[in-house]
């Protein structure tokens, strides 16, 4: 009866890690495929928007290189955020003991960090590709 128990845990948290596993190659891949998709330049597409809109090119102070830095320093935060939420979750994790509700708790905090840098990657992920190809010069 006790090895039928422990192969139920045993299959469990293969699975666990399973799971675990896929969201870290999917993560990564998302990482991976932003940073080697390289920068957007406000700047150029701020003075291609001028331009098709007949106003002069944008400068330092323009209201779209503003939001981007403003964009940058949010992303920075969030990112910040998320990894100290996962070293807390950690740290929980480690020090469980055996403690189901401190083991829930760390498994709980760490889904919704992942869960919430998904949502900003995404987001990213979907503002860059229309960015890149609603304004790209047609020659």
């Amino acid at each position: 009866m006790t090895q039928i128990v422990v192969g139920e845990a045993s299959c469990k948290y293969k699975v666990m890690l399973k799971k675990y596993f896929i969201i870290s190659l999917v993560l990564f891949n998302l990482l991976f495929g932003l940073a080697s998709a390289g920068p957007i330049n406000a700047a150029d597409l701020s003075d291609d928007i001028a331009a098709k809109s007949g106003y002069g090119p944008a400068n330092e102070y323009s209201l779209s290189i503003t939001i981007g830095k403003i964009i940058k320093v949010a992303l920075s935060l969030v990112g910040t955020i998320f990894l100290v939420l996962t070293i807390y979750a950690g740290f929980l994790w480690m020090t469980a003991g055996g403690g189901e509700e401190q083991l829930t708790k760390a498994k709980a905090i760490l889904k919704t960090s992942v869960t919430g840098l998904l949502i900003v990657l995404a987001s990213y992920s979907i503002t860059y590709f229309v960015m890149f190809y609603a304004f790209q010069t047609q020659h």
